[in-house]
């Protein structure tokens, strides 16, 4: 077989409005657990070796070729909405070779593995045209395969289907692999001589069969058909992402406490032996290791933690490193560029952004870090703050060196360095430098009058 017969195109119908999730945004830009439901298509698509991926856009047209600009793909406006047929058409068909797998930009569900599947079954029975179908307990509302001695002979829509065809279960699910010319030559052959005054691709199966070409359907899981078409079904597929997500940590050695309460996105991973408890969520391009535990409520968000970190109940972490052997929370915060080095401690209502924390370094409860850069071994007392954002609207650094002991309800006005091994007072608001191994104080003098209690009671 040549190189061009093996080429493989992907157009994926994306320009529909979807009027029944009534809301403004484009609906294969809404997102499925986490993540553009265009996007889980489209890298559906690359998984399976398509290396030409056609976006039909319409509806949104702008915002959706924005959002997609940087996912290999080109995108093609189907100018008025006249139906599926005229959606395919809008994809410039004729400079295509090999064969075309059609697909809708609403089917989340769709894994790179399930199109490789079609395409090689497409393939090795020589077929010139195959519908992917699914048989469903409950058909609904999609179009019904009709078959006569086994062979599919049509697909009807359900609204012009009778009695008895309705009780067909084999459902069409939109997906269509066929050669590229036999694409080029046919479509336009579509009419619309229908209700709606609509092109649909459903006839190009009919036109290919008296065209004598070899035409069948490809009967594939239940997952495929599952569309999203209101926010209850975008929910559902949220459901079905997660579950699916939650199934292949636990197969390769997490433990997830409670599948049904806990969630992670497709793009995270999480090292074998961890504990992930009910109610975290885990999104985005986060790399979480070995033997760690992850308690309830915790938020997680891009973060790379090392093995055995400890992320305690209701921390929100984002952007940040957190390395091997740390503890973070409960109640903690980590905003972007923070990082913790091996065996820190950050302990509850603690906030750090765009820190450097070193080490054995500890902040138990109660303070905000921001910009600065924190040695080894040093004990954050409670309470302590760095005066990071000054008058001028402009953001300075503080510098702690190694085992600093800083006392409760300190202030660090920055720009301001401490040296290693010095001792900051509890109370003490810090304006200037303090050398290495230096004792800094700096709060006003206690003041004491005796009796002053009684003397104000009895006058």
């Amino acid at each position: 077989m040549s190189t061009t017969e093996q080429a493989l195109t992907v157009i994926i119908l994306a320009a529909g409005k979807g009027t029944r999730m009534k809301s403004p945004l484009p609906k294969v830009l809404h997102p499925v657990a986490g993540r553009p439901m265009l996007e889980k298509v489209v890298y559906a698509a690359k998984g399976a070796g398509a290396r030409d991926i056609r976006l039909v856009v319409g509806h949104g047209a702008t915002l959706v070729r924005h959002v997609s600009e940087n996912w290999g793909v080109r995108c093609f406006e189907q100018k008025e909405q006249l139906g599926t047929a005229n959606a395919v058409a809008s994809a410039e068909i004729t400079d295509m070779d090999g064969d075309v797998v059609i697909m809708n930009g609403d089917h989340p569900l769709i894994e790179a593995a399930d199109i490789a599947a079609f395409v090689k079954e497409f393939r090795e029975e020589k077929l010139d045209l195959a519908v992917v179908t699914s048989v469903l307990k409950k058909p609904h509302e999609f179009g019904r395969i009709v078959r006569q001695h086994g062979v599919m002979k049509a697909i009807v829509e359900a609204k012009d289907a009778s009695r008895e065809t309705l009780k067909i279960n084999e459902v069409n699910t939109g997906i269509y692999i066929v050669k590229a010319s036999l694409l080029a030559q046919d479509l336009p052959k579509i009419g619309n001589q229908n209700a709606k005054g609509e092109f649909y691709l459903t006839d190009l199966v009919s036109i290919a069969i008296e065209g004598r070409k070899k035409v069948n359907a490809i009967v594939a899981s239940p997952k495929v058909a599952v569309g999203v078409n209101t926010q209850a079904e975008l929910a559902r597929a949220t459901k079905l992402l997660f579950k699916r997500k939650i199934q292949r940590l636990m197969e390769d050695g997490v433990m997830v406490i409670d599948p049904r309460a806990t969630y992670v996105e497709d793009g995270v991973r999480v090292g074998p032996g961890s504990v992930l408890y009910p109610g975290c969520f885990l999104r985005g391009h986060t790399r979480i290791g070995s033997f760690c535990v992850v308690e309830s409520h915790a938020f997680i968000s891009d973060c790379e933690i090392g093995d055995s970190v400890q992320i305690r109940a209701g921390s929100y972490l984002e952007q940040s490193q957190v390395h091997a052997k740390c503890t973070v929370g409960p109640y903690a915060r980590l905003r972007p560029e923070t990082v913790l080095q091996e065996e820190a401690h950050i302990g509850n209502f603690v906030e750090l952004k765009k820190v450097k924390f070193g080490k054995k370094s500890k902040a138990g409860h109660l303070s905000y870090l921001g910009d600065a850069e924190i040695g080894e071994n040093v004990n954050v007392g409670c309470g302590t703050i760095t005066c990071n954002y000054a008058a001028d609207k402009k953001k300075y650094k503080t510098r702690i060196g190694n085992d600093v002991f800083v006392g409760s309800d300190s202030q660090f006005v920055a720009p301001v360095t401490v040296g290693d091994g010095a001792v900051i007072g509890s109370g003490s608001t810090i304006t200037k430098d303090v050398p290495a191994k230096a004792l800094a104080v700096a709060r006003g003098r206690q003041f004491i009058k005796e009796n002053y209690v009684i003397k104000k009671t009895t006058e």
